[in-house]
This record gives C-alpha cells, sequence and structure tokens, in this order.
C-alpha cells in the first residue's frame, strides 16, 4: 500500500544550489525539501570548482557580462534572460557570501576574481582557487537547515508525478531508502534535480544524477528546451575514475597550457584564443589529439607548480590519486560530460508549462546557456533562478483540482544503465553523426520495449533525437557529417509526443 502525505506549502526536489535557493527564497512559505542523498551530497553544486560568474570588478558591467553569456551561446541564447542573471549577478555573489560563503579577498576586501574561457573580463569569483562550489553548498546548506520554515527530508528518491485531471502537476512519487513508495502533494512542485551527467561513462558529475526530472517532466507533457546540447568539460583528470575529477578552467585562466604526448602546445592550431577559446572547441580539439593517438596534457608546471597544494588544493589531491603530482608532471585530460544546457522550459519566475511544476537549475531551461554554456554562469544561474523560482512556488494559491493519477517511471537494472552510459559517451558525445545517434535510438528503443518507458531512457532519447533532428553544428552540438553552423540560429523546443512521432515515422521508413 502506497502511504500518500499533504505538505502544505512548497514541495522541492533536490538540494542543491538551485534547490536550497528556492527553499530560503519561499519564506514564509513552509518548504518541504526531498534529497536521494544527505545535504551537500550527490549534487553538481558541491562539486563545482571554478566559482560563480559576476561583474564584481570597477572594469567590468552587468552588459559586458550578458553579452559573453550570449556570444558564448553560439546564437541560442534569450538575450533578455541573460541580462537579467547578469544584473543579479553581483547581488548574488554577495548574498551568499553573507551566508559566509568565503569566497577569496585581496588586502583591500574586494572579491579576488580570475579569467576563464570566453569571459571579456576577469569575473570569476573562487574559493581557494577551486572549491567554491563546496563552499558555497556548506554556507546554503547551514543557512537552509537553520531556517524554520524548511523541512529537509533525505533518503528519497524521484519515481514520479501525481497530476490532476488537466495535466497539472499536484505532487511526487517518491522511493523510500527502506522499501515502499511515497505520494506526496504539494501546493506547488519545483523541480531542481540537476543534469543528466550520470547518462555519459564519461562524466565529471555525480553518477546518480541522470535526468529523471527531466525525463518524468517531459513524460508529463512538458515543453522540453534544447535537450541536445551538452557541455562536455575539455579537462577532466583521465586516470580512470567514474566519475572523473575535474581540472578547472582556471588552471588555464592561470596560464596553464595544453600540449600532446609530445610536450608540443596543439590549442594554437584550433583557435586564436588558444587555451582560452570556447568549451566546445577545446573539447574537439582535445578529442581530436587523442583520437590521432597524440594524446592531451594539461601543463600547469610553469602556471602554478609548487602552489598547487594551496591554490587548487582539490586538483592536486584528485592527481596525486591517481599517481600524478602536477608540480612536476602534465596532467592528462580528456572531455567528459558536464553540464546540460538544456531542461524543462521555463519563465524568468521558474514556471514551467505545466500547471503547478516549476523547474530550477540545470534541469531547467531558462534561456540563459544557448548551444555553450558560458564558464562559471552555473551556480549563479542556480542561485539567481532557484531563488526567483521560489518566490514565484511560494506565491500560487493552493490548487483547486486535486491530484486523481500517478506517473510512475519504469526503473532501469543498473547493468542497463552501464550500457546506455557507454552508448551515449560513444554515439551523442563531443562528436556525433546520423550512423552514431540513430544507433544509439535504436538501443533506446529496444531497452524501453524490454523495461518500460521511465525518466532516464526519456532523457536519453530526448537528447539523441533531437541530435539526429539538428542537421548542423552550433555550440556543444557537433554533427561530423553536418560540420558548418546554419545561418538560421533556432532553439529545439518539443515535447516528448512529438520525438516519439518522429521515431514512428523513421522506423516506418526504414
Amino acid at each position: 500500500m502506497t502511504e500518500r502525505i499533504r505538505h502544505d506549502g512548497v514541495l522541492i526536489v533536490g538540494a542543491g544550489l538551485a534547490g536550497l535557493s528556492a527553499a530560503l527564497a519561499a519564506a514564509p512559505r513552509k518548504v518541504l525539501v526531498l534529497t536521494g542523498a544527505a545535504l551537500n551530497h550527490g549534487c553538481s553544486s558541491a562539486w563545482a570548482q571554478g566559482g560563480m560568474a559576476a561583474a564584481l570588478g570597477a572594469d567590468d558591467a552587468a552588459a559586458l557580462h550578458a553579452a559573453d553569456t550570449v556570444a558564448a551561446g553560439a546564437g541560442l541564447v534569450d538575450a533578455a534572460m541573460a541580462r537579467l542573471l547578469a544584473d543579479h549577478g553581483a547581488e548574488a555573489v554577495r548574498a551568499l557570501a553573507d551566508l559566509g560563503a568565503p569566497f577569496d579577498r585581496d588586502a583591500h576586501g574586494g572579491f579576488v576574481q580570475s579569467l576563464e574561457a570566453a569571459h571579456s573580463r576577469a569575473r570569476v569569483a573562487r574559493v581557494k582557487g577551486d572549491q567554491a562550489g563546496h563552499a558555497i553548498m556548506e554556507a546554503a546548506s547551514r543557512a537552509a537547515l537553520a531556517a524554520s520554515h524548511i523541512e529537509i527530508r533525505s533518503g528519497l528518491r524521484l519515481r514520479g508525478l501525481l497530476l490532476d485531471a488537466a495535466g497539472g502537476v499536484r505532487g511526487v512519487v517518491v522511493a523510500q531508502d527502506h522499501g515502499g513508495l511515497l505520494e506526496i502533494t504539494a501546493s506547488a512542485v519545483v523541480l531542481a534535480t540537476g543534469g543528466i551527467g550520470g547518462l555519459y561513462a564519461d562524466t565529471t558529475t555525480p553518477p546518480e544524477l541522470r535526468g529523471e526530472g527531466l525525463g518524468l517532466a517531459a513524460m508529463a507533457g512538458a515543453l522540453i528546451g534544447d535537450p541536445e546540447f551538452v557541455q562536455f568539460h575539455p579537462t577532466a583528470i583521465d586516470i580512470g575514475r567514474d566519475p572523473a575529477p575535474l581540472a578547472t578552467e582556471a588552471l588555464r585562466g592561470e596560464g596553464a597550457v595544453l600540449i600532446n604526448a609530445a610536450g608540443e602546445r596543439f590549442m594554437t592550431g584550433y583557435h586564436p584564443d588558444a587555451e582560452l577559446a570556447p568549451r566546445d572547441v577545446v573539447a574537439r580539439a582535445i578529442h581530436a589529439e587523442r583520437i590521432a593517438g597524440r594524446g592531451a596534457f594539461l601543463d600547469a608546471r610553469e602556471a602554478v607548480g609548487d602552489h598547487f597544494p594551496v591554490e587548487f588544493p582539490t586538483v592536486f589531491a584528485a592527481c596525486l590519486s591517481g599517481g600524478i603530482d602536477p608540480r612536476i608532471q602534465p596532467i592528462p585530460v580528456a572531455p567528459a560530460c558536464h553540464y546540460h544546457m538544456g531542461g524543462i522550459v521555463t519563465d524568468a519566475d521558474g514556471r514551467s508549462s505545466l500547471d503547478g511544476l516549476f523547474a530550477a537549475g540545470e534541469c531547467a531551461s531558462t534561456g540563459v546557456h544557448g548551444a555553450n554554456r558560458l564558464a562559471s554562469n552555473s551556480l549563479l544561474e542556480a542561485a539567481v533562478f532557484g531563488a526567483r523560482a521560489g518566490v514565484a512556488a511560494a506565491q500560487t494559491p493552493d490548487p483547486a483540482t486535486q491530484a486523481t493519477r500517478r506517473l510512475i517511471g519504469a526503473d532501469l537494472p543498473e547493468a542497463a544503465v552501464q550500457d546506455l552510459r557507454q552508448a551515449m559517451s560513444r554515439d551523442a558525445g563531443v562528436v556525433r553523426d546520423a550512423e552514431g545517434l540513430t544507433r544509439l535510438l535504436r538501443m533506446i528503443d529496444d531497452l524501453q520495449a524490454t523495461h518500460g518507458r521511465g525518466g532516464v531512457l526519456s532523457a536519453a532519447r530526448l537528447v539523441a533525437a533531437c541530435a539526429l533532428a539538428r542537421h548542423e553544428s552550433r555550440g556543444g552540438h557537433f554533427r561530423s557529417d553536418f560540420p558548418q553552423t546554419s545561418p538560421d540560429a533556432k532553439r529545439t523546443f518539443v515535447n516528448l509526443a512529438d520525438v516519439d512521432q518522429d521515431a514512428r515515422l523513421r522506423i516506418a521508413a526504414e
């Protein structure tokens, strides 16, 4: 028998920075936060190394930050949303500092800011070089635990959504650690379930983040935006780990260079900005060098050297754990899935196309990232749009209709998940083509026929199908069979039913 409880307030699924920002901003409305892992674990926010981008310097302005965001997004950024993000950047950083996030400061008390790829100014606020995400999440977690209006329950994994007769979202179904399902109804539901890194064998994110929130929202009929656009971080540390440790982009901002096995720099042959080229360019260059057998290494011996333990302690520890001393050795690197630009389409206040459902953070598609997220805009988006979603959700009146049915996704066995991850990295990775994407979709069809439709397979299908449908290369989406960028820049807006219809037509034509 399934237990059902009623929460009189805002229900938030996910306790990364977006979820906690929404929870804090929803005050004084009661908030229930659900998380599968313990607080500050199992979320990408805590793993972010670079920091938060914001126009904090005297030589910077929100308009410049917004312009860089638009330029990096390769024609698909919603300029108004990018300006909204940038306008609230400095405020968001200061608010987190007020919560106790120990951003690096200069002798005058100002924020130390570093330069990262595709930024025209040094504007990334950091913590001890590479510990921003962990430190920010510690501060946000302390604030959430201390807030009287917030209740946090861990050990609950999202399995489904509760819907009314018109398709509005009225709650969620979660699996409990001790077994059994629990239905929770609420005035408003905010999905802050993170990205899709766990769909890939090569990833820098917590592997449990497999797109369930995105997939379940799509199964319920939510509008999805730009699912084909996946960002691959160029410099995952290649030491055979799952997930792969990350060598932060800030290292390249400090002057680290990319070399091949012969010790030769190669980025100057791919882009005039060399190591500070946009991430998609750097990722493809490293991929090409590795495929050609020349290898790829990040050389920070001169740029950082003996200062590694103090300036980049997380990277230093990861390297040592894999037998690499970055003070005296180049770091072997490879591209890995790092961030999903696509997601559940929302407005500026986190509202999705489904009544009662909000989304924030990486599972949402606000339009600020376009085809290629600007470095260190992810924590900023989580904070800014997470808070806006929390405010809007808290102002949502109790629904006039009640949940009448539940939509539960089928669980995919772990062995099948691992097979899917290998196929996603191979066929929907840094370089894609029709043959590989078609092969991947057939595999997804077979898995769904065997195990049923669920959030994981629905998320994977959206990525693969929309990548197959986009006959161009743009930002993080590169098609070797369509290497040119179309002059007509169009975002993808799709429902899962549209993808199913395309699949039926494709199969009928074969």
